[in-house]
């Protein structure tokens, strides 16, 4: 499980950041993804490029989950980093509002959360077949998987 923090005292000066493993190519995926929906609004960078700058908050926080990190210091981490990152110009901004109401929301999100960390590396695969190699230019290639079970189906 991960550990959620509250805030750091060396938050971005001009904008907030998102703060992710760069040696995860589901994150780059995901965090290419997330790019294109908030434009830039947001820095994305792995934490291995800005773990040296926020020395209040130990390398091991970065490792075990996400980190959206606002302008006035307050965190965000794991399913709540990803959230957030939607309220900066996507329709999934909901997800963020739930996340904050429902407890029930919040415990399967990070359960979710850690399960998918746990999994990355299949998950990933597994992404790229669903949608493709390129998260710039997704591919909806599980519609044709499902007409194709569907055709399947219903010629037995």
């Amino acid at each position: 499980m991960f550990h959620k923090l509250k805030s750091t005292r060396y938050p971005p000066k001009k904008k907030p950041i998102l703060v992710w493993d760069g040696n995860c190519g589901f994150c780059k995926y995901w965090v290419t993804r997330w790019q294109s929906f908030t434009g830039d609004k947001i820095f994305y960078e792995p934490y291995q490029e800005v773990a040296r700058y926020m020395p209040d908050i130990d390398e091991i926080h970065f490792k075990q989950a996400s980190r959206l990190i606002e302008t006035d210091g307050q965190i965000f981490s794991g399913p709540a980093s990803a959230y957030r990152t939607f309220t900066y110009g996507s329709k999934w901004a909901f997800l963020f509002r739930w996340y904050s109401k429902y407890k029930w929301f919040q415990k399967l999100s990070d359960s979710l959360y850690n399960w998918v960390a746990r999994n990355r590396s299949s998950l990933f695969k597994i992404t790229k077949f669903l949608f493709g190699s390129n998260p710039e230019e997704v591919k909806p290639f599980w519609v044709i998987y499902l007409l194709f079970i569907a055709y399947i189906i219903y010629i037995l």
